[in-house]
C-alpha cells in the first residue's frame, strides 16, 4: 500500500472518529427519533474509524479479520442469543427502532462489535507491549475483559433507551435488568475476537513508543470511551450513574496501565529532541557517552 494511500486512510480515521465522539456529545441533547439516529451515526463512524485505522496500520489481512472476527461473529453470536437465549440470555431488540436487521439482529450491533472491540485490542497491545518479554499472552485475555467491561457503559445506556429488553432471570447486574449470564457471553464472545486478532496481528513488532504513536486515533477513542462514558452517565444521564462506575472501575483494568505506559514512554515526545525512540536505547546512548 502506498505511503500517501496510508496517510490519506489515516486522516480518515482521524476525521471519522473525530465525527464519532461529536455525535456522541450530541447524544444527551437528542430525543426520539433524533436520538435514535444519533445512536446509529455514532456506530457507524466508530466501525469505519475502526476499520480504515486497521486497513492503514495493520493491512488488508488484519481488516478482514476485524470485520469477520468482530462482525461477522458479533452478528452470529446475537443471532443465536436471539433464537435460543444463549449465549447472553433471553433479549429481543426494538426492531422498529435500530434500522434495518439480520435474522432479528440490527445491522448496527455487528457494527459496534467493530466499533468497541479495536480500541480495545489497541489498548491491551499497547500496555502488553509496554511490559517485559514473555508477557504477550496477557494480551488476548486483556483486550477480551476490556471489551466485556466496555459493555458494563453500553448495555445499561442502551437498555435504559429501549433498545433492548431483557426477559433472562436469574442475578443480575446491581441496578439494571441485565442478567450477568449476558456478561458471561460477552466474555465467550471476546475471547474468539481477540483471539482472531491475536493470530491476524502478526506483522514486525514496533517499538512501545511506536505503536502508540501509530494507534494514537484508536487508543484516543478508547481513553474517551472509559473518561467520557463516566462523566456522561454521572453528569448528563442519571439514570446511568451506577453505570458510570461500573464502567470506570472496569475499563481501568487496562486504561490505568496505558496511561502509566504513555507517562513513561511519552511517545509524543519528537526525536528532533534529542530523545532516542525508546528507553532500551537511551541508555545504550548513555553507556556510549
Amino acid at each position: 500500500m502506498a505511503a500517501v494511500s496510508i496517510a490519506r486512510l489515516g486522516g480518515m480515521a482521524v476525521a471519522l472518529a473525530v465525527a464519532a465522539v461529536l455525535a456522541q456529545i450530541a447524544f444527551p441533547l437528542a430525543q426520539g427519533g433524533v436520538a435514535d439516529a444519533v445512536t446509529a451515526l455514532v456506530v457507524v463512524l466508530l466501525a469505519g474509524a475502526a476499520l480504515v485505522h486497521a486497513l492503514a496500520s495493520r493491512g488488508v489481512v488484519f481488516a478482514l479479520a476485524l470485520l469477520v472476527g468482530a462482525a461477522g461473529g458479533g452478528l452470529a453470536a446475537e443471532a443465536i442469543g436471539v433464537a435460543t437465549g444463549f449465549p447472553f440470555g433471553c433479549y429481543e431488540y426494538a426492531l422498529d427502532r435500530l434500522g434495518p436487521a439480520i435474522a432479528d439482529v440490527p445491522v448496527i450491533v455487528p457494527l459496534a462489535w467493530v466499533g468497541g472491540s479495536y480500541p480495545a485490542w489497541c489498548a491491551a497491545s499497547a500496555v502488553v507491549s509496554a511490559l517485559p518479554r514473555g508477557r504477550q499472552w496477557m494480551r488476548v485475555p486483556l483486550a477480551a475483559a476490556t471489551i466485556v467491561a466496555w459493555d458494563l457503559y453500553l448495555d445499561p445506556q442502551m437498555v435504559t433507551a429501549g433498545y433492548w429488553t431483557w426477559c433472562a432471570g436469574g442475578p443480575s447486574l446491581p441496578g439494571f435488568p441485565i442478567p450477568l449470564s449476558n456478561y458471561a457471553g460477552w466474555a465467550l464472545v471476546a475471547v474468539c475476537i481477540a483471539t482472531l486478532l491475536a493470530v491476524a496481528d502478526r506483522g514486525p513488532a514496533p517499538t512501545p513508543r511506536a505503536r502508540m504513536r501509530r494507534d494514537a486515533p484508536p487508543l484516543a477513542l478508547f481513553a474517551w470511551t472509559w473518561l467520557g462514558s463516566a462523566v456522561a452517565h454521572l453528569v448528563f444521564l442519571p439514570d446511568l450513574r451506577l453505570s458510570a462506575a461500573y464502567g470506570f472501575v472496569g475499563m481501568a483494568i487496562t486504561g490505568v496501565p496505558l496511561l502509566l505506559a504513555a507517562r513513561r514512554i511519552r511517545p509524543w515526545r519528537s526525536r528532533i529532541h534529542g530523545e532516542p525512540p525508546d528507553p532500551s536505547a537511551r541508555r545504550s546512548n548513555n553507556l556510549a557517552r
